[in-house]
């Protein structure tokens, strides 16, 4: 049986994601993904473990000096990620 209305496949995925509610786990995913991208090589080495839990992004690091550093870009680096995971996954950053 042929459909009249033919979706493209990215729609599909869409309605999928929409259907199962997916989108805000999909842009935590993104933003986990992004960090070592985003930090760069200095800063992922040095970073432990990084989840995110009700919407912050919990980041453990194991030099002081970084996390200092970190502490000080916190804002830029939230609205950095936030634009890589295309929405707001992260509304705030702890630093371990």
């Amino acid at each position: 049986m042929r459909r009249s209305k033919t979706q493209t496949l990215g729609e599909v995925l869409g309605d999928l994601i929409n259907e199962y509610r997916l989108g805000p786990k999909l842009r935590e995913a993104a933003v986990i993904n992004s960090w070592d991208r985003i930090t760069g090589k200095a800063i992922s080495s040095r970073t432990s473990s990084i989840y995110i839990k009700n919407g912050v992004l919990h980041v453990h690091i194991t030099s002081s000096v970084v996390k200092s550093e970190l502490m000080m870009l916190k804002e830029a680096l939230r609205e950095q990620l936030n634009r890589e995971a295309g929405g707001n996954a992260v509304r705030d950053i702890i630093i371990h």
